[in-house]
């Protein structure tokens, strides 16, 4: 048995307080231990009080939950979390899987964590304010533990029409900046930057369709002339039938159909 010598407040914690105890040993009062106040008081300990190698055990156990539990609702405050999210940050804490249980465990009993509402208002965001579509999102909240029911579930609140809609924002600024491409070029690279967004082939043909009706002829020349004048500049030390057909490759290789390259090669003879 030792005895509880001295309780003192910690000094830049005060919600934590030192325990000394006398162990019997002819050494005086030593440091014992730390406890957070929930359980001092859950324990009810005071000076003079004695206590056995079980309440030692029990009392630290306490405690390691009680600051496992300060960690999660610290990490908890900065912004929602699901369940694993909660466990991962507290293995990186070095924290036993026991004691991460039965915080988890009292964290869910609080309400304070629901993968349910997390997923919903994960989507709601991510909707919202990022250019990501659903099936990025998903794999995100997988990567988060959220089950695939949930899952599922939380993604109704990213309808078709809004998916439609922003892949179509995308199609249009995709568009703008990449003029100097042919259009099937940009077609194919468009695409796939909205596959690596997340969009569904029903939603990127619906997006890119309607985009590409406001990419005229007059684009397509552009682009050709912009292609062209850069091929010229390897392909300038050629002559008549030669250079033409090595003209005609390079344009082709660029995403060109033959007609316009038969078109501009027409223009730029007459020029």
């Amino acid at each position: 048995m030792a005895i509880i010598t001295k309780i003192t407040t910690q000094q830049k914690n005060t919600d934590r307080f030192n325990i000394f105890m006398d162990y019997g040993k002819g050494k005086g009062e030593e440091f014992a231990f730390s406890v957070d106040s929930d359980v001092l008081i859950k324990f009810q300990l005071k000076k003079g009080m004695e206590l056995d190698d079980f309440s030692f055990v029990e009392i630290q156990y306490q405690d390691d939950i009680r600051k496992a539990y300060n960690k999660a609702i610290h990490y908890l405050a900065r912004r929602m979390r699901s369940e694993k999210e909660i466990k991962d940050y507290l293995l990186t804490k070095e924290i036993d899987e026991p004691v991460i249980n039965e915080i988890l465990h009292k964290l869910i009993s609080l309400k304070y964590i629901n993968d349910e509402e997390f997923a919903l208002a994960y989507v709601r965001t991510q909707a919202n304010t990022t250019d990501k579509g659903p099936n990025v999102i998903k794999m995100e909240l997988k990567e988060k533990g959220i089950a695939e029911g949930i899952l599922n579930q939380s993604l109704k609140e990213f309808p078709l029409e809004q998916q439609i809609e922003k892949a179509t924002k995308i199609s249009v600024k995709f568009f703008d900046k990449q003029a100097k491409d042919s259009l099937k070029i940009q077609k194919q690279k468009l695409e796939n930057l909205l596959l690596r967004k997340g969009y569904s082939f029903e939603v990127i043909n619906i997006a890119v369709n309607e985009t590409w009706i406001n990419n005229e002829a007059d684009e397509e020349m552009e682009a050709i002339r912009f292609q062209a004048e850069k091929a010229h500049r390897k392909l300038n030390k050629y002559n008549g039938f030669e250079y033409e057909q090595k003209m005609k490759q390079a344009l082709y290789r660029k995403g060109f159909p033959i007609e316009l390259i038969e078109t501009y090669l027409s223009e730029s003879k007459k020029s």
